[in-house]
């Protein structure tokens, strides 16, 4: 009996797995090419997409594990939540997460010391990495390829890709209606740039990855500035505080009932 439970239990896993892998091929695999370099990212289209009808944008960025170029890691964070059919039903939309290459990374920063005393400098201009450089050509090439409702663009990321969500709306300050930040972080100095869209940002008070401090320092810089901004803080939770955030009941009803 125990043994033909255990079958039972493997056949399952291998069936929830195989589930998820087929829910996950619904991002087509692209590559967006500029002078030479190139961003691998997956798209997720609306149900019965209609080239005729504008969608909002959805752009997701992944934190540094997920860094590469086999155009897979960067939907282990974040994209089930897309794939889910009520959130397919409710609200349609053209869903994003690109690639970082291997050693790169969405923000310039500086990066010092260990687990748990980890200290991060970010900076208040910088140039911007080549990944940013491409991704900037990719939101490009996304508003000229699809209808895109241009008031209804959105952004976020987990880790540095939550550095890289500050760092993109900084440099694109008209571009996004809302942001979702989860345990990233930035420099004060720039929340004068972050006013266009309504921010989301969260972090576990037991992150000791990117501690949470740099989240809440970007929001105490930007409530100074008015910007409507939320903070969530899970208590006890470490780094992996998108677990929580992606199962904000609210989540979604807010990002996309925001609109520049």
């Amino acid at each position: 009996m125990k043994t033909f439970k255990s079958v039972c239990i493997v056949l399952l896993f291998l069936f929830s797995n195989s589930i998820m892998s087929q829910d996950r091929s619904n991002y087509q695999k692209k590559n967006f090419l500029k002078e030479g370099d190139s961003l691998s990212y997956r798209i997720l289209m609306p149900k019965n997409y209609n080239p005729s009808i504008k969608y909002p944008l959805v752009l997701f960025l992944h934190g540094s594990g997920e860094r590469g170029n086999d155009n897979e890691s960067q939907l282990v964070h974040g994209s089930d939540l897309f794939l889910k059919e009520e959130v397919r039903n409710k609200y349609p939309a053209i869903v994003v997460f690109p690639q970082c290459a291997a050693n790169s990374s969405w923000a310039k920063m500086n990066m010092n010391g260990e687990i748990p005393n980890r200290k991060f400098t970010f900076y208040e201009k910088s140039d911007p990495t080549k990944d940013m450089l491409l991704l900037e050509g990719l939101l490009k090439q996304l508003k000229r390829t699809y209808k895109i409702d241009k008031n209804k663009i959105y952004v976020g990321g987990l880790s540095m890709g939550g550095m890289g969500t500050f760092e993109l709306v900084r440099r694109n300050p008209k571009m996004f209606a809302a942001a979702i930040p989860i345990c990233g972080g930035a420099n004060p100095q720039i929340s004068n740039k972050l006013t266009g869209p309504d921010w989301w940002v969260f972090h576990g008070d037991a992150d000791n990855v990117v501690p949470e401090k740099y989240s809440a320092e970007m929001v105490d810089a930007m409530k100074k500035e008015g910007i409507n901004v939320k903070y969530t803080v899970y208590p006890g939770v470490g780094h992996n505080s998108w677990d929580n955030a992606f199962a904000e009941p609210e989540l979604l009803s807010w990002l996309f009932s925001k609109a520049r």
